[in-house]
């Protein structure tokens, strides 16, 4: 049984050279397809994220369900990963190349049709997104972009009103804060401590 486990049905350094070839190419896939894909703005997006694992199970591991199979690829996959980290951490240039840049959807409150289309996303998605932030409308939306990674970045032209009730609920923790101080150097210097008489 421990044998069955253990042993490999194909060679070490193809265990070690598929999973590179397919995180590489799945960075590419996705680089290509764009970042709606890291947004999963909806089931569909989604469902493909999930079935894109088990699509390129065996292009990974091969016809090999062996423990040691299985580690090795995971030490393949994890180890390109970290390669290709440090190199994106070392070369802003190459990272802008292979990740993306920011695209501004909406600017001023105007939505930028020509980036949407490039985006692959829909008015009423892109709607949802400022939703979810707070805004009911573009045109409260001072600028909202997209970042490669899928994520949105969404400012109002003016706060909303859950940024205005957080900003005064700050604002009244300081002044609570500043009294409580006052207080405390008061008891401290004997001001309030009578001497019982």
């Amino acid at each position: 049984m421990l044998d069955n486990m253990f042993h490999l049905p194909i060679p070490l350094l193809e265990k070690i050279v598929r999973p590179i070839i397919v995180y590489l190419a799945l960075i590419l896939l996705l680089r290509i397809f764009g970042k709606r894909e890291l947004a999963q703005l909806n089931p569909f997006d989604l469902v493909v994220l999930l079935s894109l694992s088990n699509t390129v199970q065996n292009a990974l591991i091969g016809n090999d369900n062996s423990v040691s199979g299985g580690l090795i690829g995971a030490l393949a996959l994890l180890g390109v990963n970290w390669l290709v980290v440090r190199a994106l951490y070392t070369s802003p240039r190459l990272e802008r190349l292979i990740t993306g840049t920011d695209r501004i959807l909406i600017l001023d409150g105007v939505v930028d049709r020509k980036a949407l289309r490039e985006e692959v996303l829909t008015q009423e998605e892109l709607l949802a997104v400022i939703h979810r932030q707070g805004f009911e409308d573009f045109d409260e939306v001072q600028e909202c972009s997209i970042s490669p990674n899928g994520s949105f970045y969404v400012r109002g032209r003016q706060p909303s009103e859950e940024d205005t009730r957080h900003a005064t609920l700050l604002a009244r923790l300081d002044a609570l804060s500043r009294e409580l101080s006052e207080v405390k150097a008061r008891l401290g210097d004997g001001g309030l401590v009578s001497d019982g008489r």
